[in-house]
C-alpha cells in the first residue's frame, strides 16, 4: 500500500468507524426505522402513569459498563424519531452518543407544559386545564430522572428539547431551575403565553442568574404574521397587533439574553424564514444539537491525520481533548472511541512509526481498562518489536479479562519464541 493511500485511509478513519458502528446496530431489523422502546412509570406527583420511549446508542452493549449523556424530549412520541435520525448522522463527530428519552405528552399536554394559569386567550374564553408546568417539572426532577438513572446507562449530563408549549416549558425550566439540565433546545417557543408573563418574569432572573456551563439554542419560524406577508424580522417589532405577539415575544427574549451575555449562558438564536410552526422542529433539532455540542467536535484533525506530526504534539492534542471533555461533562470521558485509538495504532505500525503506535495503544488501555482487545493490541505491538516478555504480560491481561481461549493459545505460542 502506498503512503498516499494510507493517508487517505487515515483521513477517512473517523467517518468509517462511525458508519461501521451504526451499520452493525442496524443489522437484523425487520423494519427500515424503529426508534424508542416503550417504557412507563407511575407518578405520585402527577397521580397518573406516564409513557416514555427510550432509545439506546447503536454502540451500546450490556457487557460494557459505559454510560452516556441523556436527552429528554418533550412530545417524545413525535420528536424522538427525528432526534434519533439526527444522531444517526452526527453522533460521534459532532455530538456525543447519547441515550434518548422521549416523554409522552399526548394527554394533558397544555396542563403540563404551560407556565401560568389563564382563563382567556387572545380575548376568547380558554377552558382547557393549564398552568401546571411547575408540577410537571417536579415530576421530571424527582421521579423521571431518578427512574432513568437507575434503569438505563446514563450520566447526569442532560439536554432538554421542547417545541411550542414544550419550548415554553424548556425556557421556563432554564429560568427557574437551570441546573436540572446542561443544555436547552427551545423550538419556536410559545412565549406569548399569558400575555408574555414568562418573558416579563425572566427579565430580572436573566440579569442576575449565573449560567456558566449552560447552553440555550432557540429558533423562530417564518410565520411572523398570519395575514401580512410584508412583516419581516426588520419591522415585526414595530407591529402591535396580536398577530405578531408570538414572534415578538420570541425576538424580545432572544434580545434580552444577548444583552445579558455576562451571565455566562452560551446562546444561539436562529430564524427559519421558509419554515412554519409545524415544520421547524426538524431543522431546529439538527442545528440545535450541533450548536449545543459545538465544543464536542474534534479539533486538530489535520494534525492527527498527518504522519508528520511529532508524537509529543500528538499526545498533547489527545490529552487536551480529554481535559476539554471533562470540563464540559463534569466527569472523565475518553477523548476518542476505543476502536479509533486501536485503528490509529495499527495504521502507525504499518507506516513504520512504532512510537506513535505505542501512544495510541497505551492510551486505549488507559481509557478502556476493562477491554481485552486493548491489551491484545498492546501485546501485538510488543511482539512486533521483539519484546516477547511484555507481549506475554499484556496478552495474559487480555486473557484474564475475557477468559477467551484464543488469548491462552497465544500465550503458549509467545512462550515458545
Amino acid at each position: 500500500m502506498t503512503k498516499g493511500l494510507k493517508i487517505v485511509l487515515t483521513i477517512g478513519l473517523i467517518i468509517f468507524f462511525q458508519q461501521f458502528v451504526k451499520s452493525q446496530g442496524n443489522q437484523n431489523q425487520q423494519f427500515l426505522q424503529k426508534a424508542g422502546v416503550l417504557d412507563s412509570l407511575y407518578s405520585k406527583i402527577l397521580d397518573e402513569s406516564r409513557n416514555i420511549y427510550v432509545q439506546l446508542p447503536a454502540s451500546y452493549t450490556p457487557e460494557k459498563s459505559q454510560k452516556y449523556p441523556v436527552v429528554y424530549i418533550l412530545d417524545g412520541e413525535m420528536f424522538l424519531p427525528t432526534v434519533n435520525n439526527v444522531q444517526n448522522y452526527y453522533s460521534g463527530g459532532f455530538t456525543p452518543e447519547m441515550v434518548l428519552v422521549g416523554i409522552s405528552n399526548d394527554k394533558n399536554r397544555v396542563r403540563d407544559l404551560t407556565t401560568s394559569t389563564i382563563t382567556t386567550k387572545y380575548g376568547m374564553p380558554f377552558n382547557e386545564k393549564n398552568g401546571e408546568a411547575d408540577n410537571f417539572r417536579k415530576f421530571i426532577e424527582k421521579e423521571l430522572i431518578p427512574f432513568i438513572e437507575n434503569k438505563y446507562p446514563v450520566t447526569n449530563y442532560r439536554t432538554l428539547i421542547g417545541h411550542s408549549y414544550g419550548g415554553l416549558f424548556t425556557i421556563y425550566t432554564l429560568i427557574n431551575q437551570p441546573n436540572l439540565f446542561a443544555n436547552y433546545l427551545a423550538i419556536d417557543p410559545s412565549l406569548d403565553w399569558d400575555n408574555q408573563k414568562l418573558l416579563k418574569d425572566a427579565q430580572e432572573i436573566i440579569t442576575n442568574q449565573k449560567y456558566e456551563n449552560k447552553a440555550l439554542f432557540m429558533s423562530l419560524s417564518g410565520q411572523l404574521h398570519l395575514q401580512n406577508s410584508q412583516i419581516t424580522t426588520d419591522n415585526v417589532m414595530q407591529d402591535t397587533t396580536d398577530f405578531t405577539l408570538f414572534a415578538r415575544s420570541n425576538i424580545a427574549f432572544s434580545n434580552m439574553v444577548r444583552q445579558n451575555a455576562k451571565n455566562g449562558l452560551s446562546f444561539e438564536w436562529k430564524f427559519y424564514p421558509r419554515d412554519i410552526h409545524g415544520t421547524i422542529p426538524f431543522p431546529s433539532i439538527m442545528d440545535g444539537l450541533i450548536s449545543l455540542f459545538e465544543w464536542y467536535q474534534m479539533e486538530n484533525t489535520d494534525k492527527i491525520n498527518s504522519f508528520d506530526t511529532p508524537k509529543d504534539e500528538l499526545f498533547s492534542i489527545i490529552k487536551y481533548r480529554e481535559q476539554k471533555l471533562k470540563e464540559h461533562f463534569g466527569y472523565s470521558e475518553p477523548p476518542y472511541p476505543e476502536e479509533l485509538l486501536n485503528m490509529s495504532g495499527y495504521m502507525n505500525m504499518d507506516m513504520q512509526q512504532p512510537e506513535k503506535a505505542k501512544i495510541y495503544f497505551e492510551l486505549a488501555t488507559e481509557y478502556y481498562p476493562e477491554s481485552a482487545n486493548a491489551y491484545d493490541s498492546m501485546a501485538e505491538y510488543y511482539e512486533a518489536q521483539g519484546d516477547f516478555a511484555n507481549s506475554i504480560k499484556y496478552i495474559t491481561k487480555a486473557f484474564e479479562l475475557s477468559g477467551n481461549d484464543v488469548y491462552k493459545k497465544r500465550i503458549e505460542e509467545l512462550k515458545r519464541k
